[in-house]
């Protein structure tokens, strides 16, 4: 008797487990495989640099035909911890609403699509602006790699300018000062483009601005096709 109300427990239990699994939003599942699959890439590059090549994303490589998976891929590794916690920071902080928002299947496909347009614009624009040495400045050089979700992140923050173009954002390392969507978000988009052309800091920026137009392109179609649930959304929010 006891043994059948121990192995009842278990299965109650196991399946308490599961149904907090599955009850898991889409946007904590992308943190969890992002954080998997980025910390692996760090420890397989470590021993095999050459492993690079099949997980980041150079644009010489795409324009070849080759190594196209990358064109997602790229989006669930980082280049360090550091870049991995800050990108994961801001996902937490802007996808739990986004999801919220528009539901979990947009969200996911809104995500995967942003962050591959993101990928195929940086390509394009560094395949064919960045052969100088002002333009890889720039846009970005053909042959350099690139890793990360901020793409696909600056779309759910383009979204937000369309749907909740007065809520307030917060830079991570300024948590005291905040702007409405619709100034911050392009003011982050351009003072880190201007930041990294100063410094020579190696950034996406070009998947940045991709990823901006794509969440202004899915905001434009969204206010159209649903004028009431926008506006009502508008007003829940104080807008």
């Amino acid at each position: 008797m006891r043994r059948n109300n121990f192995s009842a427990a278990g299965n109650f239990q196991k399946t308490g487990f599961l149904a907090r699994i599955q009850n898991f939003s889409v946007t904590t599942w992308i943190i969890i495989v992002t954080v998997i699959v980025s910390i692996s890439f760090l420890i397989l590059t470590a021993f095999n640099g050459s492993l690079i090549a099949y997980f980041a994303l150079k644009p010489e490589n795409i324009l070849h035909g080759k190594y196209l998976w990358t064109l997602l891929t790229h989006m669930f590794v980082h280049g360090g911890i550091a870049h991995l916690f800050v990108n994961m920071f801001v996902l937490f902080s802007l996808g739990a609403l986004c999801e919220r928002i528009i539901g979990r299947k947009r969200f996911f496909w809104f995500y995967l699509i942003s962050g591959i347009f993101a990928g195929v614009l940086s390509v394009l624009f560094s395949g064919y602006f960045g052969t100088s040495a002002l333009g890889a400045k720039i846009v970005g050089a053909p042959g350099i790699y690139m890793v990360g979700a901020s793409g696909a992140i600056f779309a759910i923050a383009g979204l937000f300018v369309m749907l909740l173009p007065k809520l307030r954002f917060m830079i991570i390392f300024l948590p005291f000062f905040s702007l409405p969507a619709y100034l911050m978000v392009p003011l982050v988009l351009v003072l880190t483009w201007i930041a990294s052309l100063a410094v020579g800091l190696p950034i996406g920026n070009v998947a940045h601005l991709g990823g901006f137009l794509s969440g202004i392109a899915y905001g434009v179609y969204l206010r159209s096709k649903y004028k009431r649930k926008v506006a009502m959304l508008q007003r829940m929010f104080g807008q």
